[in-house]
């Protein structure tokens, strides 16, 4: 089959052969994809390989057979995002993300968005933390596997923001003692439900349950991008 200018972006790429490389793409249309680049490491392929960079919105030409594609035919879309230092590295975390979470060429629209959205986000300086976990959000709800935020898991009710909640990965919210671990407050909880970023307490409470639900769902595995993280925080001047 093929496709003609397929709104992608290069989520990671490796070596391939002498002068090929093997591309992980998020496309609108057809979810994410393998393709192979084909004679673009070589000398005078410089340009062409510039334009397969992370973050580059691209429209790409495809010939798609069985589980893999062949590029055709590769422009950039627009401009670049302009990703530097810690911010680099939150979009690599999307990239990774993408790649653990999503199955070879299943279609999810709305995720193709939402990653266009963090990146743009992410380069004009909305804080990092919070930019992650909106896109968090909307990736889980995208494959099938959206948080239930508004209402308690047990018993049906609205979440009050005064009550404090451990959110339990195959139910939902539960209500429970403000000393219980991991618990939250229901006001963080609804935050982000409703695209309000909480205070820097909420957005810690919500890094450390967003890692136990992606951990989840990964079947107890880690992402190399959490490791990344943790190095460069750690290497930050303290005050």
């Amino acid at each position: 089959m093929r496709i003609e200018q397929q709104p992608a972006y290069v989520l990671h790429a490796r070596p391939y052969r002498e002068t090929s490389l093997l591309l992980e793409c998020l496309t609108r249309e057809h979810g994410r994809l393998g393709v192979v680049a084909r004679g673009v490491r070589g000398e005078r392929a410089r340009l062409r390989r510039a334009q397969l960079e992370p973050f580059q919105p691209l429209a790409l030409g495809l010939l798609l057979r069985g589980e893999m594609a062949t590029l055709t035919a590769v422009e950039a879309v627009g401009a670049p995002q302009r990703l530097a230092g810690d911010v680099a590295l939150a979009g690599l975390y999307l990239n990774e993300l993408v790649v653990r979470l999503t199955g070879r060429q299943d279609p999810l629209g709305s995720l193709f968005d939402a990653y266009a959205t963090a990146l743009a986000r992410l380069a004009t300086g909305e804080p990092i933390s919070w930019s992650l976990r909106r896109f968090e959000r909307d990736l889980l709800q995208a494959t099938g596997y959206g948080l239930q935020l508004l209402h308690e898991a047990d018993t049906g009710e609205a979440v009050e923001p005064v009550a404090w909640y451990r959110y339990q990965v195959e139910q939902g919210a539960l209500r429970c003692a403000a000393d219980t671990p991991r618990a939250m407050r229901g006001d963080d909880l609804l935050a982000l439900a409703n695209d309000r970023m909480p205070d820097a307490r909420g957005l810690k409470a919500w890094r450390d349950l967003m890692r136990e639900i992606i951990r989840f769902h990964l079947g107890g595995g880690e992402l190399r991008a959490w490791r990344v993280l943790a190095m460069a925080v750690s290497r930050r001047p303290q005050a």
